[in-house]
């Protein structure tokens, strides 16, 4: 019936928001609260997973890029899978099998991490639907491997106790195969409403560009309003990730509607849900803010997300992947609760469904780290200061792919009741450490920390002999029985 009965969608959506508790403005909105569930959450799981993963070169703009003529993925594309007009990017759906996809053993994993949230991408720039929907049928429970990717992904998650969102991209879609259509391609004339190439515009010059030459139609954001609504409905999931693109000004009305949407479905549903967001795209304080790939400089009164991924090069699985350090992303990790921000780190599956070994190995790093430290990070809360030492980490997006080199004088703090918890960011072999921070206080200055200490203890190492005395100097700390590359925590226990 779609787009016959798109008007009757669109009054249903209407409904939902009249009937309140918030209305589609900003002054309505900004009566969100962040929820309980994203206060504890440290860590999250990001998924991008689709028909990009089955070329797997280059990364998850493989679609686009396949498309622009001369571009290294165009070429790739000439000599493996022949000329666009006859094999082009749908004809990669029959290849995205799956056929190893194995949800029940993805949650189990993303648990072990330490994770308490997962994020898939529900709909990438390309337009294929990793759900069941009633408004394409090109979507993975049709097409492809022929399975409600999403849903039975949200079941495995919530039997493992995690909580489920969902991502996602579809704005962007308006001109990501618009390249397509200056050659002799399989992107042709006419498109219609619910195609996967339809409506492959023209790229703006600047993606960051408010008010772009070429905006989408009426039609086009009210497909979009529908399928976020439909992601919203069927799934319920309690974050709601927008990547860029959105911020465009012809939106902000969209997005106000379809907040108000999503905010009463979850006080209908009794659940806490966030939206996360970039460049502005939201007003202050109605829906929670996200960096991509980057962090802040300095702690921030408002809690706030990185999206950032194993993979330095890409989103998606590709052969050429560079994989991250996992003790890198541990400090990152540190250095953003710290901060009160939260991680969502990203995970890139093959096409066959498996996770690979590069990303498996990372997880389960973390994971083995997250449980010896479990105590410093889940539950806690930024102390008063986020911490200390020589290394200054760069503000904005895109600058996880730099090395931070921390060194033994860089600590990141956190704190729950009496316990501080002070986290070296690179332990040295000797086992000696000085806490500017909790030195004692004297005559030439007052230190951050005039409170008594009990009692001081390693985290993860029951068998480690630790020695410490406070100087006007800091606290000085001696362990023994401690060796490792990732970085130590210690709780401080104060009366």
């Amino acid at each position: 019936m779609y787009p016959e009965d798109m008007n009757s969608r669109l009054q249903a959506v209407e409904e939902v928001i009249s009937r309140g508790p918030f209305a589609p403005t900003w002054e309505s909105l900004s009566k969100y609260r962040v929820p309980e569930w994203f206060r504890c959450a440290r860590l999250g799981i990001f998924i991008h997973w689709g028909v990009y993963s089955v070329p797997a070169f280059g990364n998850e703009w493989y679609p686009r890029n396949m498309y622009i003529e001369g571009s290294r993925e165009y070429r790739h594309h000439l000599e493996t899978y022949g000329p666009h007009r006859d094999f082009g990017y749908k004809d990669f759906i029959p290849m995205f099998k799956a056929e190893k996809f194995d949800p029940k053993a993805w949650a189990k994993l993303f648990r072990k991490a330490g994770a308490q949230y997962v994020v898939p991408v529900a709909e990438h720039h390309d337009g294929f639907q990793m759900y069941a929907s009633d408004l394409s049928h090109w979507n993975a429970a049709e097409k492809g491997p022929c399975r409600n990717v999403l849903g039975e992904l949200g079941e495995a998650v919530r039997s493992e106790g995690l909580i489920l969102g969902a991502s996602t991209h579809r704005i962007e879609h308006w001109f990501f195969l618009g390249h397509g259509k200056n050659f002799d391609s399989d992107v042709k004339e006419p498109l219609k409403i619910g195609d996967l190439y339809w409506p492959s515009m023209e790229e703006p010059a600047n993606h960051h560009d408010v008010t772009p030459p070429c905006v989408p139609t009426e039609e086009y954001m009210n497909d979009w309003l529908l399928r976020t609504c439909e992601i919203i409905d069927r799934y319920q999931p309690q974050e709601l990730y927008f990547d860029w693109w959105i911020q465009i000004e012809i939106m902000k009305p969209y997005l106000q509607r379809l907040a108000a949407y999503y905010y009463n479905r979850a006080a209908e549903w009794g659940k806490e849900v966030v939206i996360a967001y970039k460049h502005d795209a939201f007003a202050y304080g109605t829906a929670v803010i996200d960096i991509e790939r980057g962090q802040f400089a300095n702690p921030m009164p408002f809690i706030w997300q990185t999206d950032t991924a194993i993979a330095k090069n890409s989103w998606c699985y590709t052969d050429g992947n560079q994989f991250k350090d996992p003790r890198d992303i541990i400090c990152d990790l540190l250095d953003i609760i710290s901060k009160n921000g939260r991680m969502l780190l990203n995970v890139g599956p093959k096409s066959d469904g498996t996770i690979s070994e590069e990303d498996t190995e990372v997880l389960e790093a973390i994971g083995d780290w997250m449980e010896k430290n479990r105590e410093g990070v889940i539950g806690t809360l930024p102390w008063k200061k986020y911490g200390e030492g020589p290394t200054q980490v760069a503000e904005g997006q895109f600058t996880d792919g730099v090395d931070r080199g921390f060194t033994k004088e860089d600590f990141r703090f956190m704190a729950h009741a009496n316990d501080i918890f002070a986290f070296c960011l690179n332990f040295p072999e000797d086992g000696k450490i000085r806490i500017r921070s909790l030195g004692l206080l004297d005559n030439r200055s007052k230190p951050e920390f005039a409170g008594t200490v009990d009692k001081v203890e390693v985290l993860g190492y029951p068998d480690a002999v630790i020695e410490w005395e406070r100087t006007p100097e800091g606290m000085e700390i001696h362990v023994n029985g401690v060796s490792t590359r990732m970085p130590v925590g210690f709780r401080i226990t104060v009366r």
